[in-house]
């Protein structure tokens, strides 16, 4: 009797024994749940998070991050005014089909259109998550009024333009439309605050500098 007795008290023990290790282990689960991301697991809060973010995108998180960091009015002007000056020279590049004759031209007409496009885009996102306008009616009428900014008058003569003549008017409507870019840019070094900003604008000073050297070498030989 004493012996059952015995081994009944040490098959309860191991039984409450086993019960304490499963209570602990499910708080500790329990807290895992609460708090996964601290401990590096995956838990199903982390992974409700991680689903949700991209509705925060949807809303224009996106779009800031595009351009994260501070940003001034010198940023917004920048975005705002650099917009439809790259968009011009997009329509002076679509100009070129059919009308360009030298190789060097519609070499440059090719990487003006690879560059100018994407960073319209950028510019874009980065106006969107300012939560500021595309145009804020900069220089009016389109954005004629800003350098190098060509008329509709010059866009009509240069349409006209054909082969060599061509080449030439481009060069030299693109070169003094470069220049106003430039100085734009310049002005972005100077007075912007936001980092991704300020690199695009070295950017601009950069590529546009090289294809406006590159433009007077073409007009010298023409």
């Amino acid at each position: 009797m004493r012996s059952f007795t015995h081994r009944t008290v040490r098959k309860f023990a191991l039984v409450g024994a086993a019960t304490a290790t499963g209570l602990l282990l499910t708080a500790c689960g329990s807290d895992d749940g609460k708090s996964g991301m601290d401990h590096g697991g995956t838990s199903a809060t982390a992974s409700a998070s991680a689903s949700a973010a991209p509705s925060a995108s949807a809303s224009g998180a996106a779009d800031a991050a595009s351009a994260p960091g501070a940003f001034n009015d010198a940023d917004v002007m920048f975005a705002q005014m650099m917009i439809p000056h790259h968009e011009q020279a997009l329509e002076m590049a679509k100009l070129a089909q059919g009308r360009a004759e030298d190789a060097e031209v519609k070499k440059l007409v090719t990487a003006i259109e690879r560059a100018q496009d994407p960073e319209i885009r950028k510019m874009r996102a980065w106006l969107k998550g300012w939560g500021r306008p595309e145009s804020a009616g900069h220089g009016g009428g389109g954005g004629h009024g800003m350098a190098g900014m060509m008329s509709e008058q010059d866009m009509k003569d240069l349409a006209a333009a054909q082969g060599k003549a061509f080449d030439r008017r481009f060069a030299e409507r693109m070169i003094a439309h470069h220049d106003g870019a430039v100085d734009m840019a310049k002005a972005e070094r100077k007075d912007g605050a936001n980092p991704t900003a300020k690199a695009l604008a070295d950017d601009v000073v950069r590529t546009q500098s090289d294809e406006i050297a590159a433009l007077r070498r073409i007009l010298d030989r023409l």
